[in-house]
């Protein structure tokens, strides 16, 4: 997929540090030796192109475009991006929302998995809020958590995003919320908060994750309370009251009394 882009266009792509794919430099590059490629599926070409239909995209539509991904150096060694849907989830009153995948994630290919993922799913019980599976389905009257990161790669080097990593990866996150509708988001950690409140709050980026709790914020409209992701909850148990505060804020934003 390429785009149309004027030389202005370009100019600010670079700057933003997206790298612009090039009609020209493919056709003059030697053909790919299809063995080589088929043994290192983790390579992704940079393309720095989203698709300028993204807002009308599905679920298996942004599923795919997500895996294919390019638009920036968090895909380079990447082995798969991390998506928790394939299939459009019927309802979901919650969107929880984490910080770029770690180890087990990237291997899983889900978002909060291994010990972090059970504790989070503990932590939503204990307020009637379930994850919602693939295919959305609902068996019982609690309502529905989806889940997700805030970048959808880990690289090979694993290393924190930059700040155009994280507007680029969030086109994804609009959509995933234009999809869901979600009554309250529930943002876990550091870089989740940065995505989310970047644009409302200016010194989002430096100021600490304890700081930005105890109170609602709004994305697009939707509120949104910030806490600590499960895995630092698994190595400082004592926040964990504090963790339960914010359920119970988050709570409250969906059921206000």
């Amino acid at each position: 997929m390429t785009l149309d882009l004027d030389t202005r266009q370009r100019a600010m792509l670079q700057e933003m540090g997206l790298h612009v794919w090039w009609p020209q430099a493919l056709a003059a590059a030697p053909q790919a030796d299809p063995v080589a490629a088929s043994q290192t599926p983790q390579s992704v070409p940079l393309t720095s192109a989203l698709p300028q239909d993204l807002a009308s995209l599905d679920w298996a539509a942004l599923a795919q475009t997500i895996a294919v991904c390019g638009a920036c150096k968090l895909s380079v060694g990447r082995r798969a991006a991390v998506f928790s849907s394939g299939a459009a989830p019927l309802r979901a009153d919650w969107l929880v929302l984490g910080d770029p995948p770690d180890d087990n994630e990237k291997r899983l290919g889900q978002p909060f998995a291994g010990q972090a993922g059970q504790l989070l799913d503990n932590m939503l019980k204990a307020v009637s809020v379930r994850r919602c599976d693939n295919a959305g389905g609902s068996t019982d009257a609690s309502a529905l958590a989806y889940v997700s990161n805030c970048v959808k790669c880990r690289p090979a080097r694993a290393r924190n995003p930059e700040p155009q990593e994280l507007v680029a990866c969030e086109n994804y996150l609009q959509r995933e919320v234009a999809l869901l509708q979600p009554k309250v988001i529930l943002a876990l950690g550091r870089f989740a908060a940065q995505t989310l409140l970047q644009a409302s709050v200016p010194d989002v980026a430096t100021t600490p994750l304890g700081k930005l709790r105890g109170r609602i914020y709004r994305y697009q409209g939707i509120p949104v309370v910030v806490s600590y992701p499960p895995s630092y909850l698994l190595r400082t148990p004592q926040d964990k009251a504090r963790a339960w505060a914010d359920l119970c804020l988050a709570q409250s934003a969906v059921t206000p009394a």
